[in-house]
């Protein structure tokens, strides 16, 4: 089973941590609320642990696995720079 963060989307609580892992299926809906404070959530994008030496994560790499991958600019969004799938940016 997959493992999920979800943070507030109003960005930070000041009653819980604010961010926090669930242990979900796939076909499992997303949560909406922080089970600790109740307040509105939303699941967030993570880092993919990817294990060096075997797996290149190369720019032709990335696109010839069909992957997407994004780089994070100065304003701290993120741009893709890699794929076509997903958005342009992550605005955050």
């Amino acid at each position: 089973m997959p493992v999920y963060e979800y943070s507030p989307t109003s960005g930070q609580c000041t009653q819980c941590t604010g961010v926090f892992e669930v242990f979900q299926r796939m076909a499992e809906d997303k949560l909406t609320q922080c089970p600790g404070c109740g307040q509105p959530c939303e699941r967030r994008i993570s880092l993919v642990a990817v294990s060096s030496g075997r797996f290149s994560t190369s720019d032709a790499a990335v696109k010839r696995s069909g992957m997407t991958k994004y780089v994070k600019q100065s304003d701290g969004s993120y741009e893709r720079t890699v794929g076509t799938g997903g958005p342009e940016a992550l605005i955050r």
